[in-house]
């Protein structure tokens, strides 16, 4: 009976977390509207994710909070993605036309390039705290997406799921955000266990 209950506890638990990362999901996609706001947005989910996850006091007030204070520190790396994007899809709609040579390397490339970017731009916001130098978060993500293969292989198919769930039906784009923004914390989460236990041993 002990072991049924720990499993529904367990399951319960995972439940309320998932509905917490769908709930999160809408907050992240209304402070990124206006896409310049993208970096701010993820580091205050990422930051509201992981205070649930510790047990603490978190809602709508402490996520507008961050996300205020995120945004006061990170416009000039918003208008950067906002410059990157642009970029992108403008190398996208290049390849797009008709007798481009070699054509679907290109353009599997730039899929590449984007996934592994969105990556480290995750990896970055799950790290964010209040004062903290996006730079600085910025290397030390880039330097966990090389060191952390399994934990960006993750981000990066969770970014692909975004992107053909937005293809399928855009309103998907609000649930599927907040598990994305999870997955981060918990790809962050997860290489601090595993550094932990290296320690140990």
């Amino acid at each position: 009976m002990a072991v049924v209950a720990r499993r529904r506890q367990a399951f319960g638990e995972g439940f309320a977390l998932l509905a917490e990362c769908l709930l999160t999901g809408v907050w992240l996609v209304l402070a990124a509207l206006p896409v310049v706001t993208l970096p701010a947005a993820l580091a205050a989910a990422a930051r509201h994710v992981a205070a649930y996850v510790d047990g603490e006091s978190t809602g709508w007030g402490g996520f507008w909070a961050d996300f205020r204070i995120a945004w006061r520190e990170s416009w000039r790396t918003g208008l950067t993605v906002v410059g990157a994007a642009l970029l992108l899809a403008l190398n996208l709609l290049v390849l797009a036309q008709e007798g481009v040579p070699g054509r679907p390397g290109f353009a599997l490339a730039t899929f590449v390039v984007a996934g592994l970017a969105a990556a480290v731009l995750l990896r970055a916001a799950a790290a964010w705290a209040p004062g903290a130098r996006w730079r600085s978060l910025f290397a030390g993500a880039l330097a966990e997406t090389r060191g952390d293969a399994s934990g960006t292989g993750i981000l990066v198919g969770g970014v692909a799921v975004l992107a053909v769930c937005a293809w399928m039906l855009w309103l998907l784009v609000v649930p599927m955000s907040g598990c994305l923004i999870g997955a981060a914390v918990a790809v962050r989460r997860r290489r601090f266990a595993r550094e932990a236990e290296d320690r140990e041993v």
